[in-house]
């Protein structure tokens, strides 16, 4: 007898379109399209329980197993390292990580340099590679700010178009890593219901294949 399958979703755009090719693969679930306050929705039929949850707690949910799969970005499992599985590139929700600064920075390689970011340990690798001695100033908001006000040299931040950075006089100078959503599991659950997960993984690639296929 097939197992249920625990799905972590991450709330907003993102999320909506994960959601939109699991149902094209086969799992569906009317009742998460109803308006009403549940919290949980499943579909006993196609195997699959669905929650939503805040884009950065996915992989806190897959990586302790309340959740047996979720769709997390790059940036969080690169900043956060959870011990998942990394299953599959969706494709979507792409960006980049980089390093932007104020237009005409120039960086005064003979003293420290002051990074602002959300992302510490990402910064943090990214700057030991290049032996480069900075000092991290952890924000959770209006990074684009702190150069501005003088109180950071450089930002490390998600670029998706760069209208932001351009419109507060900022410039990405650096590409860190490419960003897109991946298909997460859970270590236990991927060995307990493996047969599951790996034909939902299956027919997850399928269909994002035939997607590019007809781009």
């Amino acid at each position: 007898m097939a197992q249920m399958i625990n799905v972590a979703l991450p709330k907003g755009r993102l999320g909506e379109k994960v959601l939109a090719i699991f149902e094209a693969c086969g799992y569906d679930c009317p009742s998460i399209h109803e308006t009403n306050r549940k919290l949980i929705f499943e579909n006993e039929q196609a195997g699959v329980r669905y929650f939503w949850v805040k884009p950065s707690d996915v992989s806190i949910y897959v990586e302790r197993g309340a959740a047996d799969i979720g769709v997390a970005g790059k940036d969080i499992l690169l900043e956060y390292a959870p011990d998942v599985y990394e299953l599959y590139d969706l494709d979507i929700g792409k960006c980049r990580m980089a390093v932007a600064a104020c237009r005409g920075f120039h960086d005064n390689t003979e003293r420290t340099l002051r990074v602002a970011t959300k992302f510490p340990n990402i910064a943090t690798t990214f700057y030991n590679k290049k032996g480069r001695d900075i000092d991290i100033i952890k924000l959770n908001g209006s990074i684009e700010i702190a150069p501005i006000l003088r109180m950071s040299d450089v930002i490390v931040d998600i670029v998706e178009t760069g209208t932001t950075l351009k419109e507060n006089n900022l410039e990405p100078i650096e590409t860190i890593v490419p960003i897109s959503a991946r298909l997460i599991s859970n270590k236990v659950s991927y060995k307990f219901k493996n047969k599951e997960i790996s034909k939902l993984q299956q027919a997850i690639a399928e269909y994002c294949a035939q997607k590019k296929d007809k781009i």
